[in-house]
């Protein structure tokens, strides 16, 4: 009698597939990424195609990942909770060697009403955390899906920050920074990308 493997059987116990009673197609695959013994991936299939896995890496009963995928079977984004919530609140993007280059923040923990744009430096030295220094954040501060302020950081401090005072999406009013200080402030667009008026703060 041949010898049992206890790697192969531990697969198999947890690797399960669900398919649909009508159709016959696969809908969820289950999965123990870490090997031991425990399902922490449920990924949902179109069939062979993988749609959305839902994560649980450090196995506390709580899902704390979410990877999405693209028609080719590819990670198209991974969504992850700043709250540290049930539900993903922000998804991060990928560039082609992994780095990611823009994450999305809903504040309102949905996918469809992003109210917040982070880009990210995908160029230089990563951080601790593996993420580039952040460049850019645009926000819809006031929840009626237009953009209407934008802030710009060099080594990680903010040195522009800019804002839409009259619902049109552009920009009205420019506060400048140096060293975390405010040094000017500007207004009256010249429909050029600069302000007829700027004074120093008060």
């Amino acid at each position: 009698m041949a010898c049992s493997d206890p790697d192969h059987e531990r697969l198999k116990a947890t690797t399960k597939a669900t398919y649909n009673a009508q159709t016959g197609r696969l809908t969820e695959l289950t999965f123990d990424s870490n090997q031991n013994g425990r399902i922490d991936t449920w990924t949902d299939m179109d069939g062979s195609r993988p749609v959305r896995s839902r994560i649980d890496r450090d196995e506390d009963g709580r899902i704390d990942r979410w990877e999405y995928y693209d028609a080719a079977g590819q990670i198209a984004k991974v969504g992850f909770s700043r709250k540290g919530d049930v539900k993903p609140d922000a998804w991060a993007y990928s560039n082609q060697s992994g780095r990611i280059v823009r994450i999305e923040v809903s504040t309102a923990g949905d996918e469809n009403k992003i109210d917040r744009w982070e880009t990210y430096d995908a160029v230089g030295p990563p951080g601790a955390d593996g993420v580039g220094a952040l460049v850019q954040v645009v926000q819809d501060t006031n929840g009626d899906g237009k953009r209407d302020k934008w802030e710009r950081y060099e080594s990680g401090q903010v040195v522009a920050a800019e804002f839409d005072q009259d619902g049109d999406e552009r920009p009205d009013r420019r506060l400048t920074y140096r060293n975390a200080e405010l040094i000017a402030i500007e207004t009256e667009p010249d429909g050029r990308g600069g302000y007829a008026k700027k004074v120093g703060p008060h």
